[in-house]
């Protein structure tokens, strides 16, 4: 079998990579490594919400 459709494959990948790293870097995302685990330590619980019951979700008796 020829499998020379890969490397052109590979190559697409690794750019389509390389791209999303520098897109990464040019947006700021590795800025603040520590923030998010010092914020979990430090922000207080909080409940989350009940949620709403829907009139969808109840079981309609049959009309016939």
């Amino acid at each position: 079998m020829n499998h020379l459709f890969l490397i052109p494959v590979s190559i697409a990948l690794g750019l389509t990579s390389l791209g999303a790293f520098f897109w990464s870097m040019r947006h700021n995302q590795y800025d603040d490594l520590d923030g998010a685990a010092a914020r979990i330590l430090t922000t207080p619980d909080q409940p989350l919400p009940l949620p709403e019951p829907s009139r969808k979700s109840e079981v309609q008796p049959d009309a016939g």
